[in-house]
């Protein structure tokens, strides 16, 4: 657990799977517009630096994250601000690729999100919690 963030009181390694789509699923993620993609969603890390992006997935009509978030942020507000980042910073970049696709200002990207929880293996943690106590923990034994 040498990699697991933590604070003074606190270990933790919540970790995320998170998927969105453009507008109308759309294919828009072409080669040059995923790679910038990609590097925004590094960039994000800057004015974040308790959010790690673990992996970066980018197909034509939507993106997947593999993300640890701190349980101090809320999800959705995580997703919600990578959403607004990526979208504002796409729509600079490539606005005559966008004007074309969405002609009603309406935004590039769908409403909502796909959310699930990226857990430690469940047999791992059986295993842990059936063993716990048996292992020496190089504390000396107490007679009462």
């Amino acid at each position: 657990m040498d990699d697991t963030p933590s604070t003074a009181d606190v270990v933790d390694k919540t970790q995320y799977h998170l998927v969105w789509v453009p507008r109308y699923r759309r294919n828009i993620h072409v080669p040059g517009i995923a790679d910038y993609l990609k590097k925004v969603f590094r960039a994000v890390r800057e004015f974040h630096p308790d959010w790690f992006v673990e992996e970066i997935g980018v197909e034509r009509d939507h993106v997947h994250l593999h993300m640890v978030i701190p349980p101090k942020y809320a999800v959705l507000r995580v997703v919600e601000t990578l959403k607004s980042v990526t979208s504002r910073q796409l729509e600079e970049k490539f606005p005559h690729v966008l004007r074309n696709v969405w002609w009603d200002g309406g935004g590039i990207l769908a409403r909502g999100c796909f959310a699930s929880t990226v857990g430690i293996n469940e047999a791992t943690i059986r295993h842990d919690v059936q063993h716990q106590g048996e292992q020496e923990t190089g504390q000396a034994q107490l007679e009462l």
